[in-house]
């Protein structure tokens, strides 16, 4: 009879204690009393602890005490109260229920685990698949496409259209450039034309190299024909475009292939509107990207589609290109601008001609390094490529 009568003190005991705490919370939480509440949320849960102890304590003394049933007389089952947030001092959306027992606390059981993926340090390799581009493929790695054309030079050569099925490239771990080491290299200054610190090529576990046996920077213990990833790194492209030529000296571009032009000619100029250079607008795949060292935009079409000038001007090249755009022309428009049409199955026009926008000057082909059929279409301005979006309406392609 005496433990009945403790046993139900101490049920009482707990009911008030929780009555008292859900006052206070309700208090807390009034509008006015905000400010209030930033001060005294810390007590608050301190009082909450407090109590929680209590209870803890309390049905230990009265673990013993069952009923017929195997239940506990002293058993309480809490909702858990919503958290107080520090900056605002209102009621935040409370998390999974803590459930007070006779032996303690119990929170529900997370059934799943999440692991991070683990670091990638060493090259992979990826086939290409047909209808790949190294955009695709950069991003299945979360990688910059300039990075898969760093990582693949002599497969490559830091041209982008370069890729075909079943071929094989290095996958690097981290955006940055693959660099063999050759003769007569040192750390500092191959990490300096890369633009890292010695340290970041040394340090990378990739790299397999010893700081303590690499020895002095300017002549390190590092085999030549070694490769190294350089994490961070970056390095000019290789320019597989035709320079600007100019109408007055186009015999500048002999080094790009007999498609030169010898005598300079003046003729007709544009008038700096520019119509589409085919009859499709939709893109093939690869777009205007100077960071992935393709400063043209590929437009899609079929075997034989006519191919346009783009506004007025003079033939300055005419014929094969032998940096990989098969049969080329480059028109000087005479008024800074340049416009370069690539991979042609056939070239319509010849050196020093004067064309007029929308005059036909060859047909779309897929020759030197393509994938298919498509027009590369590239602009200058003073010089310098210019995108090709910000005068033509140009509409992404299907892929």
């Amino acid at each position: 009879m005496d433990e009945c009568l403790a046993d139900k003190k101490i049920l009482e005991l707990k009911l008030n204690l929780l009555k008292r705490i859900n006052k206070i919370w309700q208090w807390l939480n009034r509008p006015d009393h905000e400010k209030l509440a930033q001060i005294l949320s810390t007590a608050l849960i301190c009082l909450s602890l407090l109590g929680m102890l209590l209870i803890i304590k309390d049905s230990s003394l009265g673990a013993a005490n069952t009923s017929a049933s195997g239940q506990s007389r002293s058993g309480v089952v809490l909702a858990a109260l919503p958290a107080v947030s520090a900056h605002t001092g209102s009621a935040s959306q409370a998390g999974p229920p803590v459930i007070l027992l006779e032996g303690g606390i119990t929170r529900l059981t997370q059934l799943h685990t999440i692991l991070p993926d683990p670091a990638r340090f060493q090259i992979t390799q990826y086939t290409v698949q047909p209808g790949d581009t190294i955009f695709d493929i950069a991003k299945k790695f979360n990688l910059k496409p300039s990075t898969l054309l760093w990582g693949n030079l002599t497969k490559l050569g830091d041209n982008p259209e370069m890729i075909t099925p079943n071929q094989v490239l290095n996958i690097l771990p981290v955006d940055g450039v693959y660099y063999q080491w050759q003769a007569g290299d040192g750390l500092n200054g191959v990490a300096k034309g890369l633009g890292v610190k010695p340290e970041d090529i040394v340090n990378f576990p990739g790299n397999h190299l010893d700081a303590q046996t690499i020895g002095n920077y300017s002549n390190p213990n590092i085999k030549v024909g070694t490769w190294l990833i350089v994490p961070g790194g970056s390095r000019n492209f290789i320019t597989w475009s035709a320079p600007t030529i100019s109408r007055f000296s186009p015999g500048s571009a002999r080094l790009y292939g007999p498609g030169a032009c010898s005598k300079p000619v003046d003729g007709a100029v544009g008038t700096g509107t520019f119509t589409f250079p085919t009859v499709d607008h939709w893109l093939s795949g690869y777009d205007y990207t100077p960071e992935a060292n393709h400063p043209a935009v590929d437009f899609a079409g079929t075997l034989g589609n006519a191919i346009y000038a783009a506004d007025n001007g003079v033939v300055v090249y005419a014929g094969w290109n032998d940096w990989g755009y098969g049969n080329v022309t480059v028109i000087d428009h005479g008024n800074g601008f340049q416009t370069l049409y690539g991979h042609q199955s056939q070239i319509r026009v010849q050196c020093g001609e004067s064309v007029y926008k929308g005059d036909l000057i060859g047909n779309m082909g897929s020759t030197g390094n393509s994938s298919g059929p498509h027009l590369h279409f590239e602009m200058w301005y003073d010089g310098d490529h210019v995108n090709p979006h910000n005068y033509l309406a140009i509409l992404p392609g299907s892929g």
